[in-house]
């Protein structure tokens, strides 16, 4: 009698069956467990940049404010409020311990100042940076943005992460093209006073202005992007630095819910690459998950700071 070597057709279709059914129980929860430990990351950024703009309002009385407009850059010799024309990330520069880039121009002459800056543009930052969209790093930044007071560059750095101008979208712009009309008194800024969120053009909003409480109003959260668009310039809510001035770039609104990245536009929407939900952090530090599914009007009020209508958000 001999020995059987070898196993069937049947035996073998079985193993591969079962090869099969285990990969697919262990790739979706290698996928969730990569998710979630991305997720935490992006959370704990958003909780590094709350934590740096509640540092900032102790000693300022009020929120980092977010500069004069799109075309600009922040200025290294202006310091902080009204007259800095950068935004809400350029003023936060010191207070993520980024001395250096902060004083990337300072104290020399036009031309100097405007070379240097156009370096501070292609300049990444971790904390900026959300892993589940992957993007870090330069992008191509759009023609007709080149700001006033830096050399035009052909790519820029970005942000994920936008701060809250509530549920009330004013006119924007540009800015003045000059320093000097922008000190002018009698410039034509645009008309701010129905903004209901925490940072906004020129803004200087104290903790004490936040009404309905720090717990219940969104500081800073994660932004929709275009996914066809991660490596382009096609969006205009994702074609720019952190360090410009206020721009679609830096800032959101609450009008509509937030919404997990797509084909279509949506500027003006917080969001994210996030399967589930995109990430806040709030006036009081604290960082939570919304989901997409959240009630329009209760994102809406987590978006104005002195409505009276206080409602606890759901994850």
């Amino acid at each position: 009698m001999r020995n059987r070597i070898g196993v069937t057709l049947t035996e073998l279709l079985v193993v591969i069956a079962l090869i099969s059914l285990l990969m697919g129980l262990l790739i979706p929860a290698v996928m969730s467990a990569r998710e979630a430990g991305r997720r935490t990351v992006c959370q704990n950024n958003l909780r590094q940049l709350g934590q740096a703009a509640l540092v900032f309002e102790s000693q300022h009385g009020y929120f980092p404010s977010n500069g004069w407009g799109f075309r600009w850059i922040g200025e290294p010799d202006r310091g902080y409020g009204p007259q800095q024309p950068g935004g809400w990330i350029y003023h936060l520069l010191r207070y993520l311990d980024r001395n250096d880039l902060a004083d990337l121009g300072h104290g020399q002459p036009p031309a100097q100042r405007a070379q240097a800056l156009a370096q501070l543009m292609q300049i990444s930052l971790e904390v900026l940076s959300c892993p589940t969209r992957g993007t870090r790093g330069l992008r191509p930044a759009h023609p007709a943005t080149h700001p006033y007071n830096a050399w035009p560059v052909l790519y820029v750095a970005r942000t994920d992460y936008a701060i809250n101008e509530g549920d009330f979208i004013p006119d924007g712009g540009p800015g003045p093209p000059t320093l000097a009309q922008g000190d002018d008194p009698n410039f034509p800024w645009p008309d701010t006073s129905q903004v209901t969120g925490v940072s906004f053009l020129r803004s200087r909003v104290s903790l004490a202005r936040v009404r309905d409480g720090a717990t219940y109003t969104y500081l800073i959260g994660e932004k929709y992007v275009m996914s066809a668009h991660y490596d382009q310039n096609a969006d205009p809510g994702y074609d720019q630095s952190p360090y410009c001035g206020v721009d679609l770039d830096l800032n959101r609104w609450t009008a509509s819910p937030p919404r997990r990245d797509g084909n279509s536009l949506g500027e003006r929407l917080f969001g994210s690459a996030h399967p589930q939900m995109c990430n806040f952090v709030f006036c009081d530090g604290h960082v939570q998950g919304i989901s997409y599914e959240v009630d329009p009007e209760v994102h809406r009020r987590l978006g104005n700071r002195k409505d009276g209508q206080v409602l606890l958000p759901e994850g």
